[in-house]
């Protein structure tokens, strides 16, 4: 799937809006922190993850790697916050901010 200016804008308006459901530590990534970004993705669709304390390239390393195995599109970092998008046909409408922000 290939997203347009016009989406990435819209997808960064309903993020800014969000609080981060997922917080990685001084541990950094971890099995632990994997498996609660896949389930809060396939429940929410489009989540911010607040990234440790560190330089802007080792932020974006974290990020893209992230995205990578989450098999989600970076959509934006900006400072200690990661906007992930992963998007499921079978999202629940209630818990999925595409749907509640769309």
């Amino acid at each position: 799937m290939e997203l347009d200016n016009a989406t990435i804008k819209r997808l960064k308006g309903i993020g800014h809006e969000l609080k981060p459901v997922v917080m990685i530590g001084n541990n950094g990534v971890t099995p632990a922190i994997i498996e609660e970004i896949d389930r809060a993705l396939n429940d929410h669709e489009l989540i911010k993850v607040k990234l440790p304390a560190g330089s802007k390239h080792d932020r974006d390393m974290i990020g893209t790697e992230l995205a990578t195995t989450a098999n989600a599109y970076l959509i934006q970092s900006i400072g200690r916050m990661a906007l992930l998008l992963r998007q499921n046909p079978n999202a629940n409408p209630k818990l999925s901010n595409l749907t509640r922000h769309g």
